[in-house]
């Protein structure tokens, strides 16, 4: 009797995962089940540990398909979120992704149907496991215990979903030298700065309460902690209060919101003071930075003949992005990035899926700083002084449109972020967190790449490709 007609005479198939986040183990079970004809409703799919006794009588083996089944259909989107929805801590996780690739088996396009029940439910449990990954990048914090064997870093944490194993590799490369392990109530992990171990779930007891380094980070957190920024509601969703007691900073959270409108006004002031004589009060609309740029004199670049070029996007976009400064044919047209860096730009942004035009693109310095050789005005690059006085209008632009991350395109644009020359080999590939709660990635200008040929020019846009890469996987993670 082929497996076909297995299926057909009523058998109903039980499928034991052996781990709760086995995406090959179920895809491998799933194409047979696919293939072999067998609907989503004759099929169990038990968690490990589970018994299946609804389907006692069920096939505890997948059904081999014949040698010339059909192959299996499953497009890109619906790969992508079942590698994350697999991760979810719904039982019925399983039975859904089975349930989706069947169906699209006649209906290969289902995926773009926003309206289905069953893509909204896969895109809610991928968007529910990304942000619960989001969480342990942010709040997992390591204490030091001293060992026979030298620094052992300790950290507890307690995961809504099976992202464990998933999240293993972004802790292994951003603490690659440092011995530590991870405990949960799912399992946990231990790095020995070589090798990658997995063990038991953990209690709350095993873990450490504290060390001395907690003191200087309480510090640290008390002194970037920005009172005119202060939005409580979005604070307690980006950083639940179940979260605080592993934080050694959030014992610090009830005083600082308290003081926070004195300190406000002690930044109000001393902001004030600092440029007094110089600059008005800070514009309060992208319109308003506009109309001021254009009649700002405060460097030597603005006293050239150029004109002012405004960033240009949505106001609420998630990602801006900053460049040098306009240059010649951007000074002309009035616009930021149109002139070849800005097409070259254009080209990477798309190979890397961001939307130019869902991100607010911008310069550190808004005008174009030249020096003319007869018709011609070549580009020159602006002094650091210049960069620093610039800082105001993009500070201005930043503060309005709020953005979750920044990427700054050259050493200009990075003095422009951060008030200070940075190493763009050395910055780029990880972010800096900015004052506001943002994060800061780094890359080179796209003029740079302009400049090059040959394997150099090959070399380097690999390097702008994988940090745009970065950006959108940074992205994605924030906005989800």
């Amino acid at each position: 009797m082929t497996a076909l007609q297995h299926v057909k005479l009523g058998t109903y198939y039980v499928v034991q995962m052996p781990e709760p986040d086995d995406f090959e183990f179920w895809r491998e079970r799933a194409r047979a089940m696919v293939q072999c004809d067998v609907p989503p409703d004759r099929i169990a799919w038990v968690e490990p540990g589970g018994t299946g006794d609804l389907f006692a009588h069920g096939e505890r083996r997948s059904p081999t398909p014949e040698p010339d089944a059909k192959p299996v259909r499953a497009n890109k989107r619906f790969v992508s979120l079942a590698k994350n929805a697999i991760l979810h801590s719904d039982p019925e996780r399983f039975a859904l992704l089975y349930r989706l690739l069947w169906r699209l088996q006649s209906r290969p396009r289902m995926m773009e149907d926003k309206a289905d029940p069953d893509v909204r439910r896969i895109e809610e449990l991928d968007k529910n496991v990304r942000r619960d990954s989001h969480k342990m990048h942010a709040f997992v914090r390591f204490r030091l215990i001293e060992e026979e064997d030298g620094e052992h870093y300790v950290a507890w944490f307690e995961p809504e979903h099976h992202i464990l194993r998933a999240n293993a590799g972004f802790f292994m490369r951003r603490f690659a030298n440092m011995r530590w392990s991870i405990l949960t109530p799912r399992g946990s992990l231990h790095w020995d700065t070589e090798t990658m171990q997995e063990g038991p779930p953990a209690q709350r007891g095993d873990a450490p309460g504290g060390d001395p380094m907690e003191d200087l980070w309480r510090s640290y957190y008390a002194s970037i902690f920005n009172p005119a920024r202060l939005k409580i509601g979005a604070m307690l969703k980006e950083m639940p209060r179940k979260y605080w007691k592993n934080m050694p900073e959030a014992a610090l959270i009830p005083q600082l919101v308290a003081g926070a409108q004195k300190r406000e006004s002690t930044m109000v002031e001393a902001g004030r003071s600092k440029f007094l004589g110089e600059f008005e009060e800070r514009p309060e609309t992208l319109a308003a930075i506009d109309k001021a740029i254009h009649a700002c004199r405060k460097c030597p670049i603005g006293e050239l003949d150029n004109h002012a070029v405004m960033g240009e996007g949505p106001q609420d976009a998630a990602l801006m992005i900053v460049g040098e400064q306009p240059g010649d044919q951007e000074d002309q047209v009035g616009r930021p990035f149109v002139g070849p860096a800005g097409q070259l730009l254009d080209v990477h942004l798309e190979k890397a899926g961001i939307d130019r035009q869902a991100s607010y693109v911008t310069n550190a310095v808004k005008h174009f700083k030249y020096v003319q050789r007869g018709k011609r005005r070549l580009h020159q690059s602006p002094a650091a002084k210049e960069i620093d006085t610039c800082r105001w209008w993009i500070e201005s632009e930043r503060a309005i449109v709020q953005p979750k991350l920044v990427l700054a395109m050259g050493a200009s644009a990075a003095r422009g972020m951060l008030g200070k020359t940075v190493s763009i080999s050395k910055a780029r590939g990880s972010p800096i967190p900015l004052e506001d709660g943002s994060e800061l990635w780094i890359t080179a200008h796209p003029s740079y790449l302009l400049r090059l040929d040959g394997t150099a020019r090959v070399e380097q846009e690999r390097l702008f490709d994988a940090d745009l890469a970065a950006v959108k996987e940074r992205l994605g993670e924030l906005v989800g």
